[in-house]
């Protein structure tokens, strides 16, 4: 039996904890899903580069493609290069597109059941240049042309050069507009919320969502056919919900409709099993283009498999039990969550040190983490418990905490 952890507690004190988990289920093969499932996927860092870490990036590519393959082993699809992947938060534009050439190629390698779909913003533009909306269009094109070159699909992500120019909702109509008509194949939209991004406030030209969700609903429906789905990380389900069941009924990757691709870090599981709205359509559920899909990755593969047999009574069961990990992840300030999505790939070996891109694992307190493994733990999400508990330790002792 593994000895008790000395944990920290909120108020300062030291309790011990004794796991009380099972190892994660592993299916011998990918299941087969009835949702489209992507997981965004974190990098890892190079803990060895000899770089200034708050100012330079430096990736340990095999590392971080070999989460990828576990990724896809798993049946899920990887949204690339997107926020979980410190996109705007350490990882610049040119090592996002060296990441997502690394990650389409392994695709490749792999066939076509390893979803891979690209994150394409403006990142790469000094804000203080941007004067013009025409120069957010610009930015977009250049990004929109290298992903394509490489053949990816693209996820058209927020930009925070657009919010600092725009106007009015008639100007991000008009960036929309000019980006969709060039798009070689269905996109997927991005809105992330202000409380993953404060930079991206107000964004479809309005601090009120309704309004919000009007313009935005009135581009999707102008370019229906160039949209495959719209991910929303609002953290609310029922405005996702009244979303997905305003998105046009026909168009979309497949001709069936556009789709509601869950952000929703809080609120998952629910969204993802449907509300039974227009029950031979795609807008009574949503499917998933989710952060914490990485951290959770094997307890989401299975619960998707029950979910397409039909089994919705174990989807509850597997996944349920992650909400309460997700919602601490992602607790505020909510733009710190990659910090314990890399702690997950760490305790479960996925990696060898807990060291990210610009240095973010310091955004979180051991208090935090300590609480992160104790549901993790109860989340049957530790794969590894006994190398999960050797790692915990080392944290602890870095910290001063003898177990």
């Amino acid at each position: 039996m593994t000895p008790p952890l000395l944990l920290p507690l909120a108020d300062g004190r030291l309790a011990p904890y004794a796991l009380v988990g099972q190892p994660p289920p592993r299916a011998a093969k990918a299941p087969a899903f009835n949702r489209i499932a992507y997981s965004a996927a974190h990098v890892v860092a190079d803990p060895l580069a000899a770089i200034d870490p708050w100012l330079q990036c430096a990736v340990d590519w095999d590392a971080t493609i070999g989460y990828r393959r576990h990724l896809w082993s798993l049946g899920l699809g990887v949204a690339e290069a997107m926020d979980t992947a410190q996109r705007g938060m350490g990882l610049d534009w040119p090592t996002s597109l060296e990441l997502i050439r690394r990650s389409l190629d392994a695709a490749r390698d792999l066939g076509p059941g390893a979803l891979v779909a690209s994150g394409c913003g403006t990142d790469h533009l000094n804000l203080d240049e941007v004067k013009t909306v025409d120069d957010v269009i610009r930015g977009y094109e250049t990004q929109m042309e290298a992903i394509e070159k490489l053949g990816g699909k693209l996820i058209v992500m927020a930009s925070r050069a657009l919010v600092r120019v725009a106007r009015s909702p008639a100007d991000y109509e008009r960036v929309y507009d000019r980006v969709l008509s060039q798009a070689r194949q269905p996109v997927v939209l991005h809105w992330l919320g202000d409380m993953f991004d404060p930079a991206l406030k107000g964004y479809w030209g309005s601090d009120d969502v309704q309004a919000a969700m009007d313009t935005a609903l009135a581009i999707i429906n102008a370019h229906a056919d160039k949209v495959d789905g719209i991910k929303i990380s609002l953290l609310d389900k029922d405005k996702e919900i009244a979303m997905r069941r305003r998105l046009p009924a026909t168009g979309g990757a497949d001709g069936k409709g556009v789709r509601m691709y869950t952000g929703d870090d809080f609120n998952y599981a629910e969204l993802i099993a449907g509300d039974g709205f227009g029950a031979a359509s795609v807008h009574g559920r949503s499917d998933a283009l989710l952060g914490i899909f990485d951290a959770i990755a094997p307890a989401a593969s299975a619960a998707l498999g029950a979910l397409a047999k039909g089994d919705l009574d174990t989807f509850h069961a597997l996944l349920g039990p992650t909400v309460p990990l997700s919602r601490h992840i992602f607790a505020a300030p909510t733009r710190f969550y990659k910090t314990g999505v890399v702690f997950m790939a760490w305790l479960n070996g996925h990696q060898s040190h807990f060291t990210m891109v610009g240095g973010q694992q310091s955004t979180r307190s051991l208090v935090h983490l300590a609480e992160l493994f104790r549901l993790a733990d109860h989340a049957n999400l530790l794969e590894q418990p006994d190398l999960a508990v050797a790692r915990m330790k080392t944290l602890l002792a870095l910290h001063g905490v003898e177990s």
